[in-house]
């Protein structure tokens, strides 16, 4: 039986006196997507900001690689956090900047190539997003979807073996948010990796998804396969596969 690359049990997140997500335990694997669904202010960002504790779980246990990193030291958890990838939002670029300097930021603070190779890995990753012509312009001189690419480049560019995207589709129209989606399926494909998604775009989910985690209010109602999720009959789930958005 395959073994998970991210394992999380029992674990509870709250900010003050109010829990957010609780008792939430299941499992990702290797090679697949899985999509985090749930309503608005359900926890899909709050379980992704506690697996890689951007935000301390409250209780219970992660272990990413097959570690335990609720407690380990910072600086171990550094190394782990090297085999990571995270696609915010917003993307997350520094505007002052150009692309080539985005990308060369995590290079240059994890590891110790030259620069030479330096400049050629961010060649590389940004032609895997088809983004290579855009190597000095600044962020505010690309559209949102050239602006989501540039950031996934620099997700990628210490190769991760896990990826995490934050609503990679916010913002973008509908055709931007299906070349995206065959951007992050194009990269599962040729580098294997792991990919965790937060959207509520059910033709994305369509797309893209392999497995689906579904919240509501703060509890885990569903974890299994996209055609299961379809046939699941938790009302909030059939709800929102039916209607394709959270009343």
């Amino acid at each position: 039986m395959q073994k998970p690359i991210i394992e999380v049990r029992n674990l509870v997140a709250k900010y003050g006196d109010r829990t957010i997500l609780e008792d939430i335990s299941l499992d990702f694997y290797q090679g697949e997507v899985t999509v985090i669904l749930g309503s608005s202010g359900g926890g899909k960002t709050t379980l992704l900001k506690n697996i890689i504790r951007l935000t301390e779980p409250f209780s219970g246990s992660v272990k990413i690689f097959g570690e335990e990193v609720t407690q380990m030291p910072e600086d171990a958890f550094t190394k782990i956090l090297k085999r990571v990838g995270m696609l915010f939002q917003n993307g997350a670029l520094l505007n002052s900047i150009d692309i080539h300097e985005n990308l060369s930021i995590p290079l240059e603070q994890h590891t110790n190539l030259p620069p030479a190779i330096v400049q050629r890995v961010i060649r590389k990753k940004l032609d895997l997003v088809n983004l290579s012509h855009a190597l000095y312009l600044l962020p505010s001189e690309l559209s949102g979807g050239m602006k989501k690419r540039a950031a996934l480049a620099r997700a990628i560019a210490l190769d991760p073996e896990i990826l995490f995207f934050d609503e990679p589709s916010a913002g973008l129209d509908p055709i931007t948010s299906a070349q995206l989606d065959e951007l992050i399926l194009d990269l599962k494909k040729l580098l294997n990796i792991s990919i965790v998604v937060v959207t509520h775009e059910l033709a994305s989910i369509h797309r893209i998804a392999d497995r689906i985690v579904f919240l509501h209010k703060g509890k885990l109602v569903f974890h299994g396969t996209l055609s299961e999720a379809k046939e699941c009959k938790h009302e909030t789930v059939q709800e929102f596969f039916k209607v394709g958005r959270f009343e």
